[in-house]
């Protein structure tokens, strides 16, 4: 199984194109990247795609805070980007097909293109309490790590064939939920990995 991308090579800095923040004069697009993908198994019903950042501070004392720097040491969670389920295995994703540009207060969900359904991403929790940005925030919603943090981010898209044709999750979903969902219907996976750091003296 193989998944592939003209916006993500593996392992590589992602454009700012497909971030939700971006530094310097460069333009953030918040664009979800493109994706097809290639020898799923033949019993493959539906694919779900997930992007998670495992590089989140798990404490936010010093997080965008002018004057500190968010340790490498300090111990580090997951933050859901995106959480696609019902895919075609027959089908691809078009960069900006599900995402361009911010929408604050969230994109509607959990009904998306293709068919496809989207659960909630973690801007979810960031921006709760926040007049201006809070809601739900359906779909893909791009890279915004600390401009403080001492570490490069790492986000992973992940893509698995299920031997259902429907992901067994309903109404508002999680990356979690689905995770614990599809944990005995996943076939295979493939994953593109891209890097993105916003502080200035981070190499990416």
């Amino acid at each position: 199984m193989e998944l592939f991308s003209q916006m993500i090579d593996d392992g590589e800095p992602l454009p700012a194109r497909g971030a939700f923040c971006a530094k310097g004069d460069a333009e953030p697009g918040n664009v979800n990247p493109d994706f097809t993908w290639d020898d799923l198994p033949e019993d493959t019903e539906s694919l779900v795609l997930i992007c998670h950042d495992p590089d989140v501070p798990s404490e936010g004392d010093t997080v965008n805070v002018e004057g500190e720097t968010v340790p490498a040491d300090l111990p580090r969670v997951d933050f859901y980007h995106w959480v696609l389920v019902d895919l075609s295995p027959d089908g691809e994703i078009e960069a900006g097909e599900f995402s361009e540009g911010q929408t604050p207060g969230g994109k509607p969900g959990p009904d998306a293109p293709q068919g496809t359904r989207q659960g909630i991403n973690d801007y979810t929790n960031w921006f709760a309490g926040d007049p201006d940005m809070e809601g739900q925030y359906f779909g893909y919603d791009g890279p915004c790590p600390p401009w403080n943090d001492s570490i490069v981010h790492h986000y992973h898209y992940t893509l698995y064939a299920l031997d259902v044709d429907e992901t067994p999750v309903d109404g508002t979903f999680t990356g979690d939920d689905v995770l614990d969902a599809i944990e005995d219907h996943i076939l295979d996976s493939a994953r593109l990995t891209a890097t993105y750091s916003m502080n200035p003296d981070v190499e990416v």
